[in-house]
């Protein structure tokens, strides 16, 4: 796959600048100015800062301006039917941690697709497919990944950056094509065993909250479409979508 890497000092957010960028053309190369047609193989944008960096609902993505990685990616990943989207979620969690462990060890996938090193988080993703009839018509995934942050302000509970792990300055655009490289590896691939090999709390009971209050459970797998299977101290086997279960560290 060809790729394009766009770098930008400042926007509201990454998947954003991508979306109002992405035209309606579905023959043909680049148009003018920034518009993107539906043929190009991959954009990559990534910024120095975001004025509105997102994680899922309505979390936000704290990052000080220049100090980590804040990108996204566009792509038309036709061959893979919508009920497997997923694929797409474990190829850029592995793809992650695949780089970052050129670095540094402990990492893992918390279900569904944040990014821990031993119990603090390093990276979060954001994917926004557009689907049409029974394909992926436009997928944008969103990273945000801490890299040379020292010191974090805001009440997020638990974020870490490489810098704090291993006390060195990271080349952001390195790491940047690193991940990227990865990715392409992993995108079409069989990647579930190698997936669900890195879940964070992948052995053993650990706690968890549902509506219904908070429970010990462990992993017993993650199915094609994404949804988790827990099972409790009592042998009940729970199923979740994302955002119906709750981590409690």
């Amino acid at each position: 796959m060809e790729w394009e890497f766009i770098h930008i000092d400042e926007t509201d957010s990454t998947n954003r600048w991508l979306a109002d960028r992405l035209s309606d053309g579905q023959t043909g190369s680049r148009e003018g100015g920034d518009s993107f047609r539906r043929d190009d193989q991959g954009i990559v944008v990534w910024a120095d800062f975001q004025t509105a960096g997102r994680g899922c609902g309505s979390n936000k993505w704290e990052s000080e301006r220049g100090q980590n990685l804040l990108f996204s990616v566009l792509l038309h990943p036709q061959a893979i039917p919508a009920t497997r989207q997923f694929r797409i979620s474990m190829a850029i969690s592995l793809a992650i941690c695949k780089a970052l462990g050129q670095q540094i060890g402990d990492l893992s996938i918390k279900w569904p697709n944040d990014i821990y090193w031993r119990n603090a988080k390093i990276a979060g993703i954001l994917i926004e497919n557009t689907l049409k009839g029974a394909v992926i018509r436009d997928c944008i995934i969103g990273v945000g990944l801490n890299v040379n942050q020292q010191v974090f302000r805001s009440d997020a509970p638990n974020p870490i950056s490489l810098w704090q792990i291993h006390g060195h300055t990271t080349d952001r655009e390195q790491l940047l094509h690193d991940i990227v490289r990865c990715f392409e590896h992993y995108l079409y691939a069989d990647v579930r065993e190698q997936y669900t090999a890195l879940l964070y709390r992948r052995k053993g009971f650990h706690p968890y909250a549902d509506k219904g209050g908070a429970f010990m459970a462990e992993i017993v797998d993650v199915e094609d479409d994404g949804h988790l299977l827990l099972r409790d101290e009592t042998g009940q086997s729970r199923r979740y979508a994302f955002k119906e279960v709750q981590f409690i560290i």
